[in-house]
């Protein structure tokens, strides 16, 4: 809980213990040079937060919109549960309506899960029926190909999501990488902070070796660095989530940052209100690393 502690001493009646310019003004003395420094941003974080459509899988869209007005997020990556793949344009409209009246911009969709030719392309149909521009996806390795010709008559971008090693199919963003860096630029990555983790892998440094095909991020926390880690609220887990933000930062990612939550998935809320709150907290601090 490394990163729970470094937030809490960024914050409240730590700032000071914790050598950093307070959000009041009061920074160390410019001699002491052994302390390291956190100041307060003036330029704004150009990436913004979300939600993956996967945290409210047991739940419908009237009570996933509710829930994302409670905690004042509005960007949603959309999955199949509340928008199903073989839906109607009049369906997704229905649903999309709701979506906006809501206050909800949905930004993409997915993980959508393509085996088939006849699956992509579906997928296709689907996110232009949906008007966006961009699906998050998994299509087996076999099919990249394919994939690269539709990215090209769409003009779509496909961020690719990594599942961590509880699936030979892309367990981290390296094999991503190995099977996309000589693809069509708009296929890229969806990076899973969690399951990076879980496989053993650093996601701050994932995230900048690949910048730039880095299209899409979900965050969240987990217990442990194995394929037994459980995801628990951001902050009482074992990612460096400072690290990660400052790393978002200095290669200046412009997406979207999308919590999935995968605790108490009957009762969510709560986690994903910490969970939002602690990444939040963080963002107001600039930590130099």
């Amino acid at each position: 809980m490394k990163s729970r502690r470094q937030f809490l001493k960024l914050t409240g009646t730590g700032i000071i213990a914790a050598g950093v310019t307070s959000v009041y003004g009061s920074p160390y003395s410019a001699s002491d040079k052994k302390k390291k420094t956190v100041t307060v941003a003036n330029e704004p974080d150009i990436f913004s937060l979300g939600m993956a459509g996967y945290t409210f899988k047991n739940f419908n869209v009237d009570a996933l919109i509710e829930m994302m007005k409670r905690v004042r997020l509005t960007n949603l990556s959309v999955k199949d549960f509340h928008m199903p793949l073989n839906s109607t344009q009049e369906q997704i409209n229905s649903v999309l309506e709701k979506f906006k009246a809501g206050g909800i911009n949905v930004y993409t969709v997915g993980v959508i899960y393509m085996k088939t030719r006849e699956s992509v392309d579906q997928a296709f149909n689907y996110a232009r029926m949906a008007g966006v521009k961009m699906i998050v996806g998994a299509p087996e390795y076999e099919l990249l190909k394919y994939v690269e010709e539709k990215i090209k008559e769409y003009d779509f971008r496909m961020a690719i999501h990594n599942h961590g090693p509880d699936n030979p199919l892309y367990p981290n963003a390296t094999d991503i990488w190995n099977h996309i860096k000589d693809l069509d630029p708009r296929i890229g990555i969806c990076i899973d902070i969690g399951h990076t983790t879980r496989d053993g892998q650093d996601p701050s440094v994932d995230i900048e070796r690949y910048q730039s095909r880095i299209f899409d991020i979900h965050i969240k926390d987990v217990d442990k660095a194995t394929k037994e880690g459980k995801t628990v609220e951001i902050g009482r887990g074992i990612i460096d989530i400072p690290k990660v933000i400052a790393t978002l930062r200095k290669i200046r990612y412009n997406g979207k940052c999308s919590l999935e939550f995968e605790k108490d998935m009957n009762d969510p809320l709560p986690g994903i209100a910490e969970s939002i709150g602690y990444f939040k907290g963080v963002m107001a601090c600039r930590q130099k690393v």
